[in-house]
């Protein structure tokens, strides 16, 4: 087993090079840089920028030098000295920018995901085994509504139910008393409650999905030889459901983690700018739009990052799930 993970290290080192060298050279297809959309906006407030000022403006941050040369000093920077850049934006390196918001980002990820699987793994199986019940058709009434449901239209119901019911939005991620106060279980406490609603929300639809993958997979695995045997031999009924089904169905919902930890990052975008949140989303679409290239970067190849090694957990997990692939790798 630790010579499947080992070369499983091994593949993700060229994988994460080529994939660095893609996002530099994709952050570079817009028209213009930098200089131009500040020189726009410069203009747009009535301070009109010369192109002996651009073009001293684009030597001082190094935008006047090819791309392939900003990508080997970006690149030499990153490897040698942790050093991803400045951030034009916010005029501070961009690891300051990232650590300002990462905690948060983390925090809404990390419980998204746990309510993802706590969520949708038990309501996979109960209607799986209640098949054509009344929970069964509720639970699937409402993954379909979770599904067809836009992310940001839900967010806007739930914040106008809050506000009717208990006289508070929830907007960001903490109230007002304690956005600049140091943390304590009083703040810990206001985070959780403020959590609900970006959790509801950018877990809603992943959720519902996985619920239907589960019902699926658990469907095609109740009546198997395996199944039917254990019962024959008078093994209880929950310790069959654990033991072989479950297992077998939980395949494919391990095969989408590496999928699952970028598209919570990613999904929680729009909702983090309609719920006002302070997380990593629109700091990443404002450097998209302001072509902050070493932030924007930065942010794309974490996220690829985050997808390698979420698809190397996969591979570890189905490796602990399914015998056959521990045998496999053995045989060879």
């Amino acid at each position: 087993m630790l010579q499947y993970i080992l070369k499983r290290i091994l593949l993700v080192i060229p994988v994460v090079i080529f994939i660095s060298f893609i996002v530099f050279y994709i952050i570079q297809l817009p028209p213009g840089d930098y200089v131009s959309s500040y020189s726009a906006k410069m203009s747009a407030a009535g301070d009109v920028m010369t192109t002996a000022e651009m073009d001293e403006m684009r030597a001082n941050l190094g935008l006047d030098r090819p791309v392939y040369e900003q990508y080997l000093v970006w690149m030499k920077k990153i490897v040698l000295h942790g050093d991803f850049g400045f951030s034009f934006n916010y005029n501070k390196p961009v690891t300051a920018v990232i650590q300002q918001y990462m905690g948060l980002t983390l925090v809404v990820s990390l419980v998204t995901m746990l309510f993802q699987y706590a969520v949708a793994i038990p309501i996979g199986i109960y209607t799986a085994v209640k098949q054509y019940s009344a929970g069964d058709y509720i639970f699937s009434g409402l993954s379909f509504i979770g599904m067809a449901t836009p992310n940001f239209l839900l967010a806007i119901i739930l914040m106008f139910l809050s506000y009717s019911w208990f006289g508070d939005p929830l907007l960001g991620l903490f109230s007002s008393d304690y956005v600049n106060a140091a943390w304590s279980m009083d703040k810990v406490m206001d985070l959780m409650k403020h959590l609900v609603i970006p959790v509801i929300v950018i877990g809603l639809s992943s959720t519902a999905d996985l619920i239907r993958v589960m019902r699926g997979q658990m469907l095609d695995e109740l009546n198997k030889p395996n199944v039917v045997t254990a019962r024959a031999k008078g093994l209880s009924e929950i310790k069959i459901l654990l033991k072989y089904p479950t297992r077998a169905a939980l395949n494919p919902i391990v095969s989408t983690f590496g999928w699952s930890l970028s598209s919570i990052f990613t999904g929680a975008t729009i909702t983090a700018i309609v719920l006002n949140l302070p997380i990593q989303g629109p700091v990443m679409y404002n450097a998209l739009l302001g072509q902050d290239m070493y932030l924007a970067g930065s942010w794309l190849l974490f996220m690829a990052l985050l997808t390698v090694v979420g698809t190397l957990i996969s591979d570890i997990l189905l490796a602990w799930l399914d015998p056959k692939i521990r045998t496999e790798f053995r045989g060879n």
